[in-house]
């Protein structure tokens, strides 16, 4: 069992590395996020294996990206979002079925030794973003209120709920044993959904009258935090992302204008101290490249496919939606990130007895490379001082 030393010198030397990490990034003009990723990855057991993994650190980290998508539904202006729901729709289409398409390509041509069921599996590890990063460096250019950020984050609520709709249809083919009734999985999300509306307006009516009558014995910082955390655990037990649960606990609090700015402060000091550092870090700390060298065609291959379906994918929809070319390769770069989304579909497959060793090795390299490529990629295309783009 780790002694609780142990666990204060991991947790000390990982904010430690994530927060030099975050500056030196930054000096370099990049976001901070990629310099705290790449701290992980250097004293993990990649590299330097000062920190291995934990079951505490993994808690731990997962609290920062919980805060880290409350934060993100703090900011959000709902108007806006429903506003922008076709074209999140849309966008959210195409960054699943053109990924789904090339990852399926690319095994079936680069790893002929897979089989069918491998390559149908291979394309979903692809289809899911994970938002958490991307959120960071929108945060940092100032951007999650803007027409991309808005349509990024809806696109990337609906992605992940159509990857949960696909992964449970593709498992219920190629593994039946292992696999969970489609219908029943869209049955349950639509329940969450209608759950969180009903709980959304039942807490804003008996927030808006009581919240500050109840601040003589609990602080509205921390009655946000306690709904926060069980609407994320709600999501998690009807089969969705805790982070949706987490966004929408954000979105809640957000309409409630008198305690707003109070609460998105409060919480803004504990996320950014202590937890989303140790969450970045730790993507950096789950990977282990032992064994890629052997794989590193299919890898690399994999990983242009993950990229270039997103861009591809996400940037016809956001077209479709009307959006200029430049906003159209804004939206597809914050969609790419895949980070432990990808870990966690390709442990599935593995665990499945689907996905061979070399098939995991490849889904960890685009776990790892689409999460270091989006932070100075969004740089490049946010900051006015790039190279323009045609615009119409």
């Amino acid at each position: 069992m780790e002694t609780s030393t142990n666990f204060l010198f991991d947790l000390a030397i990982i904010l430690l590395c994530a927060n030099i990490g975050g500056i030196i990034a930054v000096k370099f003009k990049q976001p901070s996020v990629l310099g705290q990723i790449l701290a992980g990855l250097l004293i993990g057991p990649s590299v330097f294996g000062l920190i291995g993994q934990s079951e505490f650190i993994a808690s731990y980290s997962e609290i920062g990206v919980l805060l880290l998508m409350f934060m993100a539904g703090m900011e959000t202006n709902i108007d806006d979002l429903k506003k922008s729901a076709g074209s999140a729709l849309t966008i959210a289409t195409g960054g699943v079925i053109v990924p789904y398409i090339l990852g399926f390509l690319v095994i079936r041509i680069f790893y002929k030794e897979a089989s069918t069921s491998a390559a149908i599996f291979s394309g979903v590890i692809l289809t899911a973003t994970s938002i958490s990063i991307t959120i960071q460096s929108l945060r940092e250019f100032n951007k999650t209120k803007d027409r991309v950020g808005v349509n990024i984050l809806g696109a990337a609520i609906i992605d992940d709920v159509l990857g949960i709709i696909v992964l449970a249809v593709v498992v219920g083919i190629v593994n039946p044993a292992q696999g969970e009734n489609p219908l029943l999985v869209i049955v349950k999300i639509v329940i969450f959904f209608i759950l969180a509306v009903i709980i959304g307006m039942i807490l804003l009516s008996m927030l808006s009258k009581y919240l500050y009558k109840l601040s003589a014995v609990i602080t509205p910082s921390a009655i946000a935090l306690i709904c926060c955390f069980l609407i994320a655990f709600l999501a998690s037990e009807f089969g969705i992302a805790a982070i949706i649960g987490a966004y929408s606990a954000g979105i809640i609090f957000s309409l409630l204008p008198k305690a707003r700015n109070k609460i998105d402060h409060d919480v803004s000091i504990i996320a950014y101290t202590l937890f989303t550092p140790v969450f970045f870090a730790n993507i950096g700390l789950e990977v282990n490249l032992s064994g890629i060298s052997s794989v590193l065609l299919l890898s690399f291959m994999f990983l242009l496919a993950a990229i270039i379906g997103k861009i591809i994918g996400c940037g016809l929809g956001a077209k479709l939606s009307k959006f200029t070319n430049k906003e159209c390769l804004q939206v597809g770069i914050g969609m790419i990130p895949r980070a432990e989304v990808a870990l966690i579909v390709a442990n599935l497959g593995k665990n499945s007895g689907i996905l061979s060793d070399a098939l995991f090795t490849a889904a960890i390299v685009v776990a790892i490379g689409t999460t270091l490529v989006t932070p100075p990629l969004l740089k490049l295309v946010f900051t006015e001082k790039s190279k323009k783009i045609d615009t119409k």
